[in-house]
């Protein structure tokens, strides 16, 4: 599989992830709160609900970490956010397509470059879809020849 195929795939399991953490459109963007509810002699326990003041983890109780930092980090990457990030991706994958272009080289013939980055000499997948599938290192299919 190439990378450019392999990427929508990421980013499509991304959205089916997304989706499935969220209940309504309405609802997806989240906040971290302290919790108003007893915090079981805790100074302060925190709580992550959604715009429409669904509680969506009632209590945050990391075991290794600041409960206060373990709900704002999960309400940042709320589906809202995630959903602004896939359709950022899709863009530039829509963007960053290859081309034919001919070659410059003794053999002749054509090569694939990318149709915005116009590398020389002429490379695709470009510098830009290898960062874009960097944070998808560790998901199967990737291969270390796409590292940037």
């Amino acid at each position: 599989m190439e990378l450019a195929q392999w990427l929508h795939t990421q980013v499509d399991e991304d959205e089916r992830i997304v989706q499935a953490a969220s209940w309504a459109d309405e609802a997806n963007a989240w906040h971290a709160a302290p919790s108003p509810y007893d915090t079981w002699g805790k100074d302060e326990r925190w709580y992550v609900e959604d715009a429409m003041e669904e509680g969506l983890v009632t209590h945050v109780d990391p075991k290794a970490s600041d409960d206060e930092g373990v709900a704002r980090h999960i309400a940042e990457w709320d589906p809202a956010r995630v959903l602004r990030e896939i359709d950022a991706k899709r863009q530039l994958l829509a963007l960053h397509r290859p081309v034919q272009q001919r070659s410059t080289g003794s053999g002749g013939g054509t090569i694939e470059d990318c149709q915005v980055c116009g590398h020389f000499p002429a490379q695709y997948p470009c510098v830009t879809l290898r960062l874009l599938a960097l944070p998808y290192a560790d998901r199967p299919g990737y291969r270390e020849e796409w590292r940037p």
